[in-house]
């Protein structure tokens, strides 16, 4: 590249250059005005004409929408299915997440594997909690009574060790 210099003392680039930096620019705005504008754009509306003489839809039309209708046997298997598990919803205690079957693959909870996390503050499946009412339970039963009870106890244990272990040593 040839330089020639200007009165300021700044170089000046050639022609060769200038087309070129002018080229880049006039790309590089291109590609931001369509990249911007298909932002803005609206999509033409797909338009549905009937076409049968029919007044009814086809069901091909409604299983797009609605999907397949259900059978009684495939109905009866989902209600079994529904029965393995717990009906009331599940809450991560570090979030407040409700866990939905809907955002999660339509898998219930409990078939979730151990590397699940929440979607919401990716806390591990152990942080989550059954819903009783108002009131969330660490335990199977719903409440924190268990745990309690085996604490207290524990702690007794240990302060009665210790009186033990003072009077006889």
């Amino acid at each position: 590249i040839i330089f020639t210099f200007h009165r300021e003392g700044k170089p000046k680039s050639t022609k060769l250059s200038d087309i070129m930096n002018k080229l880049m620019r006039t790309i590089l705005s291109l590609f931001m005005l369509f990249s911007m504008t298909s932002a803005f754009t609206v999509s033409p509306r797909a338009s549905f004409a009937v076409t049968s003489t029919d007044s009814v839809a086809s069901s091909t039309s409604l299983n797009m929408v609605f999907g397949k209708k259900k059978t009684a046997a495939q109905k009866a298997e989902e209600e079994a299915k529904a029965a393995m598990y717990w009906e009331g919803e599940w809450v991560c205690k570090d979030c407040g997440y409700i866990y939905n079957r809907g955002e999660c693959a339509g898998m219930y909870f409990e078939e979730q594997g151990p590397g699940f996390r929440c979607p919401q503050c990716s806390g591990p499946r152990r942080r989550y909690a059954k819903k009783v009412g108002d009131r969330v339970g660490t335990t199977l039963d719903g409440g924190d009574a268990p745990i309690l009870i085996f604490s207290f106890g524990g702690v007794i244990a240990t302060i009665a060790f210790g009186i033990w272990a003072v009077n006889n040593l």
